[in-house]
């Protein structure tokens, strides 16, 4: 749920874009330095998922954009779910730097071939570990923020490169001291990792775009709400979805039969207030049926 002004949440949003953007090719030049240094399938596992990350940043940069629009006469309810439809391009995009991980992770088990200047390749991934988590803490800031479904899928990414960086650091050592099967077989499971990863965001992708209910929580929070009007004297028929940044609420409410159209239309006015106050950018629909 959107806990800042709109003001704040769309610099916000902007903000979080470009930073991940900047990262992501900051990240591709020093981990491309350290693969032609060392040959290391880690790395090189590290690097396409950095390349990856860059498109998949991209991606987000225009779709937070486009989803930032105002609803228009062709699109009544905004154009929030090209966030939704970003996570699926991501996902598919991870997909693939996942499979193609795997495949070169096996390569290197079936033709193992040495590795240099180990040292290097360290302090390079080093660098890069601290530099992702900068990132992936103001990531975690701004969805505290605004919920984005976009910057969360786009957060995913660089927390499992700090796993796999983390990963990479352990292979080259165990390396170092003569383990050559680490660097493949840390390879193999950043793959993994990633395709998992890959799952969730295409997941909750399609689940957004499906309308699926807002949490269990939030929907008895918001039924709390309607129902503590003295007036009210139930709900039926309450339905909840999201979409990108807004979320949508209907209900019918339960009113005296003997009240007049004009006060059961100030009590329904007066619930929605209730429930937007309580959660910001929400759309309500209310119905008011006599009883």
């Amino acid at each position: 749920m959107l806990k800042v002004n709109p003001q704040e949440h769309d610099h916000l949003l902007r903000l979080t874009t470009y930073a991940s953007v900047f990262t992501a090719a900051l990240l591709i030049i020093i981990k491309l330095f350290a693969w032609q240094n060392t040959d290391s399938v880690g790395i090189l596992a590290s690097l396409v998922d950095s390349v990856m990350d860059m498109a998949a940043s991209l991606v987000n940069l225009f779709a937070v954009r486009h989803a930032l629009r105002p609803a228009d006469d062709e699109h009544r309810f905004g154009h929030g779910k090209t966030e939704s439809l970003a996570g699926l391009g991501q996902a598919a995009f991870i997909t693939g730097s996942a499979v193609f991980l795997i495949l070169q992770a096996f390569g290197r088990f079936l033709n193992p071939e040495p590795l240099s200047n180990l040292q290097s390749g360290m302090g390079i991934i080093l660098i890069s570990l601290i530099l992702t988590i900068g990132l992936v803490v103001f990531q975690r800031h701004t969805i505290s923020k605004t919920g984005s479904v976009a910057i969360k899928a786009d957060e995913l990414h660089y927390k499992g490169d700090i796993l796999g960086s983390i990963g990479i650091l352990f292979a080259l050592l165990l390396t170092y001291f003569g383990f050559s099967f680490a660097d493949p077989l840390i390879g193999l499971l950043i793959g993994l990792y990633i395709l998992y990863c890959a799952w969730g965001i295409g997941w909750e992708s399609i689940q957004t775009l499906m309308d699926r209910e807002l949490s269990i929580e939030i929907q008895g929070q918001i039924e709390k709400i309607a129902k503590s009007h003295s007036k009210v004297l139930g709900i039926h028929d309450f339905r909840t979805r999201q979409s990108g940044l807004v979320n949508f609420v209907q209900m019918h409410i339960d009113l005296d039969k003997n009240m007049s159209l004009a006060e059961a239309h100030i009590i329904a006015e007066e619930v929605e207030a209730n429930i937007i106050s309580t959660f910001p950018n929400t759309d309500v629909i209310i119905h008011q049926d006599p009883v």
